[in-house]
């Protein structure tokens, strides 16, 4: 008994220890993160100090590190970062933002790529992460995963097909928002567009996409107004592995997709590559599209100074759209509802668009980082770019409009234009398809260089010339059965008979030659940062017509035109102390008008009036940041004079036409608020409101008018457009998210977005003077997006399931609208309303399954 006795003595210390170890014990989460890119870093090592508990961070970046210390200071280092200390007094670390080595390769790209780093640069920005990418991506384009983003307008766009979206920053259309993958502009030279189907593969390999609103960061002579889109993608990876993944969803959605990287070897080697395939019916009848898109990337550390970066990518893809809008009637009589879409019809049994794009842009660009000494470096990059394709739309709209399968609401009946055709006398073609091709061909570079002048003061200078060859025509697509078609476009053989592939209606090339430099200060010290940035450049037009003038013909080839442009910024962050800053900026820049200003009613005429967009934006802010809450609050006005701009617009025959509008005046002006707040470990809340006051301030006395064939058509004036407001894009927005971590392979999130102050676009060519009430105003809509991620193990490799459903309640909103001016009668004033208005409903209810495997 005694023994027995004695044993149980024994033990008991022996439980006691463990129990206390065990309640003495804790888990401590968080997450390593790039400090300018704001992307995981995964393979970070994590530990407590003066003990041997650490850890390595996953691939999301997130760690979980158990410890037995009271006092905790946490130890992090990642290659080619500054190691970090935190004190940590609870059990969640939030969120570890390393800065990079200034030797390092991913300060180098950052730098040279006008990437804003938080409080520091002074200007209001948004970071969207790759981790974020792939579990909020479904089936959304670049632009919609912005759409959460404070004065960020995004959507399907108006042909609703798949890389058909487009964006509006701060009111302002693409065209005048800046877009750069790896620090290279991507605008069209002539119209500023940014056309996101070229695009589409890249959210597979991006690293990270910033939005800077406003004057922005960049470091290149670009004069972005609504401003600057920042994509990075993978480059020189520490991380080795890659991806494979399949995704399935509505409309017979599909995408195979796969990604690997080498990492960096010992010998300074690293690849990465990446690949899909995406198709599906599209959410609205008559949209299927199919879709690729690859990337490749080689880079050579070729010592502590040089690094050479290869990047390729493209995305060859087909696609159906619509051309034609719609009242709301129409649509609520059709028995498809909103998913009717008149532009496609049935040929030889089968589904067959008569309104698609097809299109293949890629691009290749080596990139040079030279760290020339201790205080010093250069960034190179040389860029190539050769594009092909165009749209596919029908001679005569109201021809096959009008035959269809049965009643207005069904397919257009392709075969019986074929059979038209075959009888046609002599056969020639009554029906046929064509396209409108805008190939292209760009060169360029660009080079930045770095010099630390003083401890606290740097200088940065660089150069950013471009060339770019737009080759415009009309084709012939496809007979349907005819033999040829008679075209007159050219004056050189007026009755030329041609056949598929031909060129017929117009075809010109137009010469954009950009020469640009930038001169930049920034100065540091203690809590201050501050910059003053000079840029300027001179961009040059030519037109070349081939069909519009004889071979011998001095006008053929105009004259070159060219337009200096200039802008000059400032700005200054101050950083009162560990939790608050505050941010101004000031810019004012001219910037050279577009391609079709300068070449009006598309003749070799330059016009005379044209001259450089003028304005002046600036911007104050405030910010915000603890463990568990960050937030800002920015106030900008931006005023824009002379501006320059042309709209495709629906004509009488459903037929787009285009009107120039020159001399523009308009004020953009609001406030933004956003926050990101962690009440409790493993639960996030973001949000953000944004109200915007944007308006025309003057009117214009005439505007032009030409057809789809580039021929004028006329001219429409005075165009009342003062004190009405800018439209095409809610000036209200509202987001909140939501996202729990229900375990450490759990996840589960909510996005809402509310629109409202939704002024429609109004048609110049139909805007009476005599109107009764301003534009119509789109109802205010919201929509609700929920996720879910699952990881587990499968073969010892890390999987996820990832599930999304995108508008849950399948609301109906209208996501675009021309407003329309009607009268009751002769005696009474045109008015315009939801009745006789022109709308595109924006997409329903879509839901995507991911399954991916990380290796």
């Amino acid at each position: 008994m005694k023994i027995k006795l004695q044993r149980i003595l024994c033990v008991i210390p022996l439980l006691l220890l463990v129990f206390t170890t065990a309640f003495a014990q804790r888990t401590i989460r968080g997450k390593v993160v790039d400090a300018a890119t704001q992307e995981s870093l995964p393979g970070a090592s994590v530990s407590v100090k003066g003990s041997s508990d650490g850890v390595t961070t996953e691939v999301d970046g997130t760690f979980s590190l158990k410890t037995t210390a009271e006092n905790v200071t946490l130890v992090v280092n990642y290659i080619g970062y500054l190691q970090q200390e935190i004190a940590i007094s609870g059990n969640n670390a939030g969120t570890i933002k390393l800065k990079a080595a200034e030797s390092s390769i991913n300060e180098v790209v950052v730098t040279g790529t006008s990437y804003a780093i938080e409080r520091e640069t002074p200007v209001a920005m948004s970071t969207i992460t790759s981790e974020v990418i792939v579990e909020k991506a479904s089936q959304q384009e670049f632009p919609e995963l912005l759409k959460s983003t404070p004065g960020v307008y995004a959507t399907r766009g108006t042909g609703g097909g798949y890389g058909d979206s487009r964006i509006n920053m701060r009111g302002f259309q693409s065209a005048n928002i800046a877009v750069m993958i790896n620090g290279i502009p991507v605008n069209d030279m002539e119209s500023g567009r940014v056309f996101w189907s070229n695009w589409a593969g890249l959210t597979d390999v991006t690293r990270s996409m910033q939005t800077q609103r406003g004057l922005g960061a960049s470091k290149v002579a670009v004069p972005s107004v609504g401003g600057t889109i920042n994509i990075l993608t993978k480059s020189t990876d520490a991380q080795r592995g890659g991806f494979i993944s399949q995704a399935i969803g509505n409309n017979n959605f599909s995408k195979t997709a796969f990604s690997l990287s080498s990492g960096l070897s010992e010998k300074g080697w690293a690849f990465s590559v990446a690949a899909s395939k995406t198709e599906g019916d599209g959410w609205f009848e008559g949209l299927a599209f199919e879709a690729y898109s690859y990337f490749f990337n080689v880079s050579k550390v070729l010592n502590e100074k040089h690094t050479l970066s290869l990047t390729g990518f493209g995305a060859p893809q087909y696609h159906g759209s619509r051309f034609e809008r719609a009242n709301i009637q129409y649509y609520r009589d059709a028995p498809q509802g909103i998913r009717f879409n008149p532009n496609w019809g049935v040929m030889n049994g089968k589904d067959k668009t008569i309104s698609g794009n097809f299109y293949h842009k890629p691009q290749v660009s080596l990139n040079h980082y030279w760290t020339i000494d201790g205080t010093s470096s250069l960034s190179t990059a040389l860029y190539a770019s050769s594009g092909s394709g165009g749209n596919e739309f029908p001679n005569n709209a109201n021809l096959f409009l009008s035959t269809r399968t049965g009643d207005k609401y069904s397919p257009v009946d392709i075969d019986k234009i074929v059979d038209q055709n075959v009888t046609s006398p002599d056969g020639n073609a009554v029906g046929y398809l064509q396209s409108n091709r805008n190939d292209h061909r760009w060169y360029g570079a660009l080079s930045t260089y770095q010099k630390a002048l003083t401890e606290n003061f740097d200088l940065l200078a660089g150069v950013d010339l471009r060339y770019y060859k737009g080759i415009h025509f009309n084709s012939v697509r496809n007979l349907l059965g005819a033999e040829y078609v008679l075209n007159s476009g050219n004056v050189n053989n007026p009755n030329f008979r041609a056949k598929n592939g031909d060129k017929i209606g117009f075809y010109n090339d137009g010469l954009v030659g950009w020469a640009g430099g930038f001169l930049q200060g920034e100065y540091k010290v203690g809590p201050l940062a501050a910059f003053v940035s000079l840029a300027a450049s001179n961009t040059s037009y030519q037109r070349i017509d081939y069909f519009r003038y004889k071979e011998d013909d001095p006008l053929r080839e105009s004259d070159k035109v060219n337009f200096f442009g200039y802008q000059a910024k400032g700005g200054a962050n101050y950083n009162i102390n560990d939790n608050h800053n505050v941010f101004a900026n000031l810019g004012y820049f001219e910037k050279a008008p577009f391609f079709n200003a300068v070449f009006l009613n598309n003749q070799n005429i330059p016009n005379v009036n044209a001259e450089n967009e003028k304005i002046l934006s600036y911007e104050l802010g405030y910010g915000f940041r603890s463990r568990n809450l960050s937030g800002n609050v920015n106030l900008y006005r931006t005023t824009w004079k002379d501006r320059s701009f042309t709209r495709s617009l629906p004509g009488q025959d459903n037929t787009p036409v285009y009107a120039n509008l020159l001399g523009v005046d308009a004020l953009h002006q609001g406030v933004e608020v956003d926050f990101r707040y962690e009440p409790i470990n493993r639960v996030t809340l973001t949000g953000m409101l944004s109200v915007g006051d944007w308006t025309w301030l003057n009117d214009i006395d005439q505007v032009e008018v030409f057809d789809q064939n580039q021929t004028r058509v006329g001219t429409v004036g005075p165009v009342t457009m003062a004190g009405l407001k800018v439209g095409d894009a809610p000036q209200t927005t509202a987001a909140l998210g939501l996202n729990f971590n229900l375990t450490d392979d759990f996840k589960v999130g909510a996005d809402y977005n509310y629109y409202a102050n939704f002024h429609s676009d109004f048609n110049p060519i139909n805007l009476p003077a005599n109107r009764g009430n301003r534009p119509w105003e789109v109802p205010n809509y919201s929509l609700l997006d929920l996720s879910a991620v699952f990881k587990f193990k499968f073969a010892g490799l890390n999987a996820s399931v990832i599930g999304n459903v995108n508008n849950v309640f399948d609301t109906e909103y209208i996501s675009d609208a021309l407003a329309n001016y009607t009268q009751a009668n002769r005696d009474e004033p045109f008015v315009s309303n939801a009745n006789n208005s022109w709308v595109y409903f924006g997409t329903g209810r879509s839901w995507t399954t991911t399954l991916r495997i990380n290796f």
